[in-house]
This record gives structure tokens, sequence and C-alpha cells, in this order.
């Protein structure tokens, strides 16, 4: 029998197979070399064919009680039909989530979708899901293993959400309709991030910018996105056949909301006509860039402006934030920005100036005035 005594007592090469009162056909224990000890459980497929399936190795968390109960839960899948060796070497043979997200990759994302998505998919892949699940299979993969992935993030939110939706997408693509260990999982609550230039931070970028002794298109990069309010992609794919000097516009035919009107007012007109054409060169940047062309020469210039927190989104932000500022409407803001929904231009709301606070103040002046005895104040 099975028994803690005698599975220590294995020398290389012996087995020993159940026996006596509850015992279960089949289930032995087998040293081959070293010291570990498996337990195993040999059976006959429905077509008569014999079977060895390893159960798992003596010792954390195998006993020979837990073992035995294991091989007893085998072998009615085995009366049922089953076959579990060979469901075994199914799994083995199935791909891994890290093969499986580089079809994604390759097959959905980089021929679907636009090219900042799949670059922004490639870099969690690899940051994110492969170092944690890269070695499993899809169905070894549950909802608790990913919601304690999830969690694992909680001080980085926006990187959490946008895992897990990259996860979620995977499984939906690879098995449709599987088991999607993804659902029912809440994403972590978003705060916009609000970090908008003042007066002052906004000349000593300026400063910077000036005496920035790199590419110019880099630096012109920045001041289209600081004079415009446009997405990083837009200025880098924008091409000069696209741009309507006369009316001070560009026609995008393709953007995060699809194709759109990009407004050109003078300064970033003459952002452009200060850039030196590269012959039989469409892109205005001089070639189509990656986001790594603006990226890297920005760390240096905002250090140089003291502004080291601020990302290259916040420039559109910051575009926005001074448009409310002074008075614009949110629908004329969303147009100049070039969004589809009304709910995210409102981000901005907050910054614009209260007219019924403006007017209790106009009251609250004139009584004041009033009280003491500046009549020529008052209205009538």
């Amino acid at each position: 029998m099975i028994i803690q005594r005698n599975v220590d007592r294995l020398g290389p090469g012996e087995v020993i197979w159940d026996a006596g009162k509850g015992s279960v056909t089949g289930f032995g224990a087998r040293r081959q070399r070293g010291p570990a000890v498996t337990y195993v459980l040999k059976y006959r497929t429905a077509r008569g064919g014999q079977r060895w399936h390893t159960i798992g190795r003596h010792g954390s968390p195998w006993t020979p009680e837990m073992a035995r109960a294991e091989a007893k839960r085998l072998t009615g899948v085995i009366v049922s039909g089953g076959n579990p060796a060979a469901e075994r070497d199914a799994r083995k043979a199935a791909p891994t989530l890290a093969e499986i997200a580089q079809r994604f990759l390759e097959e959905h994302a980089e021929t679907k979708l636009r090219p900042k998505t799949a670059h922004d998919y490639k870099l969690i892949v690899e940051k994110m899901l492969v170092p944690a699940f890269g070695r499993k299979h899809l169905a070894e993969l549950t909802r608790d293993d990913v919601r304690t992935f999830h969690h694992a993030r909680r001080e980085t939110p926006v990187g959490a959400n946008r895992a897990l939706v990259l996860l979620k997408a995977i499984f939906t693509w690879a098995d449709p309709d599987g088991v999607n260990p993804c659902r029912r999982i809440k994403p972590f609550p978003e705060r916009p991030r609000e970090r908008f230039l003042s007066a002052d931070e906004l000349a000593r970028l300026g400063k910077a910018l000036a005496v920035w002794p790199g590419s110019p298109f880099a630096s012109a990069a920045i001041r289209l996105l600081v004079f415009t309010g446009a997405r990083l992609g837009e200025v880098l794919s924008l091409q000069w056949d696209w741009i309507d000097a006369e009316k001070g516009t560009a026609r995008l035919p393709d953007s995060k909301t699809g194709a759109k009107t990009l407004h050109l007012p003078p300064p970033a007109l003459a952002v452009l006509a200060s850039l030196p054409r590269v012959p039989d060169e469409p892109h205005v940047l001089g070639a189509k860039r990656g986001t790594t062309f603006v990226e890297e020469p920005w760390r240096r210039i905002r250090k140089a402006a003291g502004l080291e927190d601020v990302h290259l989104h916040d420039l559109r932000h910051s575009f926005a934030s001074v448009a409310a500022t002074g008075g614009m409407g949110l629908p004329i803001i969303g147009k100049m920005l070039g969004h589809t929904q009304a709910q995210t231009t409102q981000r901005y709301a907050h910054l614009q100036a209260d007219p019924v606070a403006a007017a209790a103040a106009t009251v609250a002046e004139r009584i004041r005035a009033a009280m003491q005895g500046d009549s020529g104040r008052v209205e009538r």
C-alpha cells in the first residue's frame, strides 16, 4: 500500500502500487533517478491502449493521501471516457500566453489598429503581461491570477487598467467563446491628469526651445504641439499636401477620432514656414517619425526649462486651459481639439470663468459703493 513509510523506502528504479482497503487500481509511486518520488496513474484508454499519467511529485503539496484522492478523481474521468494523459499532452502542446500575445500583436494590432496603439500594446505585452504570465497556457490562467496581477499594480491604476483591457482583448481574440478570466474584474478609478503650464512656465519653455541645439524638426514638433493643441501622432504624421496656409488649416485624413481639421493659427504657420523642405519628402518633419524622435529631445528640453513633471500630452491640456481661462466656450474648445464627444471637453469646465460669480461680484460692488455714499457709481 502507498503510505509515507513505504514511499520513503523506495530505491532508484523501484515502483510500488496501491493495494489493500481503499486502494485505487493503477495508482503508484516510483523513483527513477535521484531522490524524487513521483505519483502516477497507469490506465487503459477506451481503445485499449495503456497510458501513464503523472499526478505530481511527492512532497509539497502531494502526500500519499492527496495523490490517492486525485487518482480516484482521474479514474472517474477515465470511466466517463476521458483521457487525462492525452489532455495533459494537448495542454503542453498548446501555445503559451507569450506566444498567443505575439500572434495577437502581429495578426491583429499591427494590421488593424493605429500604429501608436499597436506600439503601446507591444510595450504592455513585453513589460507587464509576459513577465507575469508568459509561460502559462491560456487555460491555466484563472480569475484569481488576473485579480492578483491587477491589484499588485494599484499604485499605477492607469497602467494596471490598460494591461487588464489588453489581456481581456487577447483572450477574446484567441478564443471568442471561451472562458475569459478578465471578466467581472473591476478596473481602478482613474483621475484624469491635470497639468497645465502657467504663463511663467510657458516663458521658461520658450527660452529652452530658443537655445535648443538639436534637430530643428524636434523643436518644431514641440512648438506645433503648444500652438495647436494637437496630439503628438497628428504632428508626427503631418504632410505638406494636407496644409492650406491661406485658410490656416491642415486636413488630417486620419487621427484618434478619424478625419479631422487641424487649425493652424499664425504662430503655428510661422513654425512651418521656418522649416527646411526636404526634397521628395511629403512629411513636414522630414520623414515619418516615431514618438521617440520627439520624446528624447523633450526630456532634455523640459529639464532645461525646469518642467520635469510635464509630459508632452500636457501641452495639449495647456492649450485647452488657456482657451478656457480666456473665456472660450467648451464647444469651441472641443472643435479646436477635435473632440467628438462633449464629455471629453467637459474636463476643462472648471477652468472657465464663472459668469454667475462675476455677476454677483458686480452686484456686491454696486451695493458697497451705495453704502459708502458713492452714489455716482450706482447705476439706476
